[in-house]
């Protein structure tokens, strides 16, 4: 049974180009002050190469930018670059814009994109999630000329365009290579983007004023405030009230009464998965035992356990009351019909008498117990999500305890291997970046399984996806993803439940809220209301 409608990418505009590639030039009749934004998404750094989460790539963005931009269907555009093009199966040539400065009013040129890719490459060393894997397979990095960059790498990479539309440029220092540390303790950050850097108190707000000078016209804003406003509950106040202008990720449950207030609501189907990840290495795991609380061996090492408990998950009521239908019910890691899906896999029905057959020929015939993980907050009705999985896998013995904790304290845990089993989500440029990062066996060398916390291997999978990522971009290439999704799902080294909608409110100074399906916040997305 199909749960869910499929993914609809929406054609894109030319005023949505000119948000995303850097800012809607303001009117004077548009032009306003201060803009207010409520935000999710806790800044964790002000190193623009440190982490890849949303809440560092959305709120740097006003300050960085990047060579490549993708548009709301996921297509490449040009933004720091102007263009590029393959010289061979192992070089590339850049071509980058004329007349952009930084915002110390230094020129940007081809010297400052060798420092980015060389300190990511090199220099940093950031916890899981960074972007390393993205640079590791570039063997030298090149600038013939101001505006040209080149670019040699260990083996074919014809995805290497997408892998930029994700790194920042920064600035190339007198010498050395600037440190996390340096950035976040006071050295001014300095982008070519069209906001510049005030003030930001970490956990609590980001300030950012106009940068006048940005090449692609005058930001809309004067200035920009981000508060972080991590309970859901307290935004969607802050934007009743008036405190706030823009307020982002709005619960679902919460957008009639939202509009009944006079605040107006946009939304679009995100290009991310949010899924069950099960430990599938240690051999025995915190929180998982027996029904007498005894410990027992790693049950989801057994794919018929991993198998029963898909099918123990009622996606239905995930998507429809929880999400109160923004969402769409998940079996791969992309919607379907984006580049590289699978028309093959929908989402099923639960099957509650499968599952428990399942469980009793794994040697599970009473199930166990669990402690089933997750961030509150983070994501649209997350804590809401562990407490109705667990519901549905009690109905085969399955007795899980949800345990919601703060993002950062989950994320703290979860890489420490504190939890068995665990509610995530993540997103990315392309269906390939998310397999290469969730399900491919974890690598440092060649920059697999940064967000495989599960320890999941699978040869025949990694060989796949491997010949997969050697295809160029097209038809064939998207048709060899699809076939590597089908094969590791049939494993469930994952449970996928949704793609959530993200859902933003916004009040009676804002015009439009023009949202990108990759969830980024900006003040870019903000236009004023005319007068």
């Amino acid at each position: 049974m199909k749960l869910g409608s499929p993914f609809r990418p929406r054609l894109l505009s030319a005023l949505l180009i000119s948000i995303f590639l850097g800012s809607a030039p303001a009117t004077p009749a548009q032009e306003r002050g201060e803009l207010r934004i409520a935000t999710s998404y806790k800044l964790m750094t002000l190193d623009p190469q440190y982490a890849n989460l949303n809440e560092n790539t959305s709120l740097l963005s006003h300050i960085y930018e990047r060579l490549v931009y993708q548009d709301d269907n996921l297509e490449l555009k040009p933004g720091l670059a102007t263009s590029w093009r393959p010289l061979s199966d192992t070089q590339w040539a850049f071509k980058l814009r004329e007349k952009v400065r930084f915002h110390d009013g230094s020129a940007f040129d081809a010297d400052d994109v060798v420092y980015a890719i060389e300190r990511i490459r090199d220099f940093l060393k950031p916890p899981s999630g960074g972007f390393r894997s993205y640079v590791s397979g570039i063997k030298s990095v090149s600038a013939p000329d101001p505006l040209t960059v080149l670019i040699e790498t260990d083996g074919a990479v014809p995805n290497l365009p997408l892998f930029f539309s994700s790194l920042f440029v920064m600035n190339r220092p007198a010498k050395g290579f600037e440190t996390t540390e340096d950035l976040n303790a006071g050295h001014p950050p300095n982008g070519t983007g069209p906001y510049r850097f005030e003030s930001w108190s970490s956990g609590e707000s980001l300030r950012l004023a106009r940068n006048d000078d940005y090449w692609g016209g005058k930001p809309a804003w004067s200035k920009v405030t981000f508060r972080v406003i991590e309970n859901p509950a307290a935004r969607v106040a802050a934007l009743s009230t008036g405190e706030v202008d823009v307020a982002d990720a709005i619960p679902a449950r919460d957008v009639a009464s939202l509009k009944e207030r006079g605040a107006r609501v946009a939304s679009v189907g995100a290009a991310r998965v949010n899924f069950v990840q099960f430990d599938v290495a240690r051999d025995t795991l915190p929180g998982v035992t027996d029904k007498s609380g005894e410990a027992i061996a790693n049950p989801f090492k057994n794919p018929l356990v991993r198998r029963a408990l898909t099918l123990a998950t009622d996606r239905g009521i995930l998507v429809g009351k929880i999400l109160a239908g923004y969402g769409t019910a998940a079996a791969q890691v992309f919607p379907n019909g984006l580049p590289g899906t699978s028309a093959k896999l929908l989402p099923e029905a639960p099957n509650y008498d499968e599952a428990k057959m399942l469980l009793a020929k794994a040697g599970f015939p009473d199930g166990f117990n669990l402690v089933l993980a997750g961030p509150a907050g983070r994501y649209p009705g997350d804590a809401e999500s562990l407490q109705a999985v667990a519901q549905s896998w009690a109905r085969i013995g399955v007795n899980a305890q949800p345990a919601a904790a703060p993002f950062s304290v989950f994320n703290t845990k979860r890489a420490a291997g504190d939890y068995g089993v665990w509610y995530g989500g993540t997103s990315g440029e392309a269906v390939d970046i998310i397999l290469h990062t969730l399900l491919a066996s974890p690598d440092p060398e060649r920059g697999t399984g940064a967000l495989n916390f599960g320890k999941y291997r699978n040869e025949a999978f990694d060989a796949m996806l491997a010949r997969a990522e050697s295809i160029a971009v097209g038809p064939e290439r998207n048709a060899a993803l699809a076939q590597a999704t089908e094969l590791v799902m049939a494993d469930q080294p994952i449970i996928p439940l949704y793609h959530f909608h993200h859902i933003v409110g916004y009040g009676s100074r804002i015009g439009s809220y023009v949202l990108h399906p990759r969830g980024w916040t900006t003040a870019m997305q903000t236009l004023p209301a005319m007068e």
